[in-house]
């Protein structure tokens, strides 16, 4: 319906609680009435979505063709970032080592519309540095294009001290490993947790990444990505559940245009 996002855990849990409330159940649900709740959301209908040709409707119509999962419910946002696209839209030639990727943030209105509610210069590779000095004899992680039910808040690099807040990983996620240096995503992909974070990239130059990127999805400025976190935080999700993880998508910008 565009509420409860996937996948399911088999937990009625605070985000399921919510969400039946959202759609308007005003009950208590419990294992003997769980027929009659399904019976009554089968007769409501789904949140509606209606992506135009602007910027917003053309990544939601991108991630509908994809298959991939969209909160419809208006108080709650969506995390895109694409690869190898600049904040005005346009592709670009996405070369290595640079704050070329956009990170978005979409809120789908009542009415269906996609609307961005905030875009940002990131990066979603890792840097020349970490790419010529991997952090594992493997080679520097690449994060697969996709969609993830990865991330929660919470502070990049916590293990060392409180850096910046950042969404932080908290499930695996599948990468491919740069071990020939080629900038390229190739071979196959382990899984597992890799500390790949939101965080931001220092206010580092547009055209070089520094050591800012071991593989992370970085947006560039300091106050950017403050205000993403501001715009994340304003999700009905985590307002309901501080620990609430989130989805985030991953495309390059041919998916896109």
């Amino acid at each position: 319906m565009g509420y409860l996002d996937p996948p399911p855990d088999g937990v009625a849990g605070v985000i399921s609680h919510w969400a039946l409330r959202a759609t308007g159940y005003k009950g208590t649900p419990t294992a003997e009435n769980a027929e009659d709740i399904l019976k009554q959301l089968e007769e409501m209908d789904e949140l509606p979505l209606k992506p135009g040709d602007d910027l917003a409707g053309k990544i939601i119509k991108a991630m509908q063709k994809k298959g991939y999962w969209i909160a419809r419910y208006p108080a709650c946002v969506n995390i895109v970032y694409v690869e190898g696209m600049d904040p005005s839209g346009k592709p670009n030639k996405n070369e290595p080592n640079q704050f070329n990727d956009l990170r978005t943030v979409i809120r789908i209105e009542k009415d269906g519309t996609p609307k961005i509610l905030g875009k940002w210069e990131a990066t979603t590779e890792p840097g020349k540095y970490f790419t010529q000095n991997p952090m594992n004899s493997a080679g520097a992680a690449r994060l697969a294009f996709g969609q993830y039910k990865a991330w929660s808040m919470g502070y990049h690099h916590a293990s060392k001290g409180k850096n910046h807040p950042a969404l932080v990983q908290t499930a695996p996620l599948p990468v491919y490993r740069d071990k020939n240096k080629t900038y390229k995503r190739y071979g196959s992909t382990t899984s597992g947790m890799y500390g790949i974070n939101q965080h931001h990239g220092y206010d580092l130059s547009l055209h070089d990444l520094g050591r800012s990127s071991a593989g992370c999805l970085v947006g560039r400025l300091k106050a950017g990505h403050l205000k993403f976190l501001e715009i994340v935080k304003s999700d009905a999700r985590f307002k309901a559940s501080p620990s609430y993880r989130f989805i985030s998508t991953l495309m390059p910008a041919s998916d896109v245009t």
